[in-house]
């Protein structure tokens, strides 16, 4: 199974609401092979190892070893498709 992590400022609201959206469009998809968990950014570079993508709420200004996928898109629809398709490419 991969994983993809989701985080934003304290792992609570805004990023739960992107997992699930996320989770919910994987799962439409036949993705479900794909784990999607929330992390705060705090723990973020612990959880980075194992992961296959982060999914970013915050602007992101350091470089990553994983794709950093645009949160926000996810929130106001814009784009989301381009960038679930970022996600699935990066668990393949």
């Amino acid at each position: 199974m991969k994983k993809v992590i989701v985080a934003c400022g304290s792992g609570v609201a805004t990023s739960q609401t992107v997992a699930s959206k996320v989770s919910r469009l994987l799962n439409e998809r036949n993705q479900s092979h794909i784990k999607v968990e929330v992390i705060d950014l705090k723990s973020l570079d612990s959880h980075i190892k194992d992961s296959a993508a982060y999914i970013a709420i915050t602007k992101v200004d350091k470089q990553y070893p994983i794709p950093v996928i645009n949160g926000i898109a996810f929130l106001t629809g814009m784009g989301m498709e381009q960038e679930l398709q970022k996600v699935i490419d990066a668990c393949k």
